[in-house]
């Protein structure tokens, strides 16, 4: 696990992985996402149950770190339950879920116990981790245009590397194909 800080001061021209250093955001800015290859940028968020996660204390163990714009949402809803119902087969793959949102950890709470959601919902409400994984984005919806959290999912390995990374996520089959991707890392 490497420390990360979004300063592009902090990019080494060494490095082999495959990343782009997420630029400071404003409201109309965009950065790029993070892909395969990369170091897994470190983080501490509060969660749901008042307590917090740290992703360097998650070192060898598999993480899917998925990012989704609100809780209780049509969506949203979806791809939670979708985890939730293949929890167990996650656990088989030693593969550990996180959902990461803007929302609070007293509605991570509710949306928990409302849908029995078996897993950790991180709380990024200064969007820092959004913009270090760059799933902060430009959205358009009726024609109106801002900025949320794209629907992305990283697969990370057990050494802290990015194994794969899905963007713009459509939720149906998608919890399928990251189960397919984590049994295989």
């Amino acid at each position: 696990w490497i420390p990360f800080s979004p300063r592009p001061a902090d990019v080494t021209k060494t490095s082999s992985a495959s990343w782009h250093p997420p630029l400071p955001l404003n409201d109309n800015e965009v950065a790029m996402t993070l892909s395969a290859g990369a170091a897994a940028p470190d983080f501490t968020l509060p969660t749901d149950g008042g307590g917090s996660v740290t992703l360097s204390a998650l070192k060898g163990q598999t993480v899917i770190l998925y990012f989704y714009p609100k809780d209780d949402t049509t969506g949203c809803t979806a791809e939670a339950c979708g985890f939730r119902d293949s929890e167990a087969n996650f656990k088989g793959a030693k593969a550990k879920v996180i959902g990461i949102s803007k929302d609070s950890a007293a509605s991570h709470d509710k949306f928990k116990k409302k849908y029995d959601l078996p897993f950790t919902l991180a709380s990024d409400k200064d969007r820092h981790v959004c913009e270090d994984y760059g799933t902060w984005a430009e959205k358009s919806m009726y024609g109106r245009k801002y900025f949320g959290i794209e629907r992305t999912t990283f697969l990370i390995g057990k050494d802290g590397v990015i194994k794969r990374v899905w963007n713009k996520v459509k939720v149906a089959g998608h919890v399928a194909e990251v189960l397919k991707a984590a049994e295989g890392v």
